[in-house]
């Protein structure tokens, strides 16, 4: 992704198994090394969400920032940020993003909340957010000590 704005940030519930998986899932993927990331459950993430009116509290969204830190920055929010870190990954995740997007945002909007709902009971809840690897460290813009 060349361009002068900053990177992409994915805010992610922390301590759902089946978010942690999907943020594993963007570094192995993400050739171009395009996202940054923070857990919903930060300060960092409680900041730009309460800018735009959103409230820290719901875990049942992940959001994508758009130009962190600019006057155009923007969000954007649950099947929107997954039809957008798909376009950004490897050509599998390219094509899932392309047939998402066949799909009416409404009926994309069902589904993802109908995952969302399920995911602690499907998927796992951890006791507290995942800490990254060190190679990823400077990835993660919370708060989180180096990993060991």
């Amino acid at each position: 992704m060349v361009t002068d704005s900053p990177n992409p940030i994915i805010l992610y519930d922390g301590v759902c198994g089946l978010c942690n998986r999907l943020v594993k899932s963007v570094l192995e993927c993400d050739r171009r090394d395009v996202f940054r990331f923070a857990s919903l459950q930060s300060d960092f993430a409680s900041q730009i969400l309460r800018r735009h009116g959103a409230s820290p509290e719901d875990l049942d969204t992940m959001y994508v920032v758009l130009d962190h830190g600019q006057p155009s920055e923007r969000l954007l929010a649950r099947s929107d940020a997954a039809v957008f870190i798909s376009r950004h990954l490897t050509w599998f995740w390219r094509i899932a993003a392309a047939l998402l997007r066949i799909f009416p945002r409404p009926l994309r909007e069902w589904g993802y909340r109908m995952v969302a709902r399920h995911r602690y009971r499907i998927f796992g809840k951890y006791d507290a957010c995942m800490l990254p690897e060190a190679k990823d460290h400077a990835k993660f813009l919370d708060e989180h000590p180096p990993a060991a």
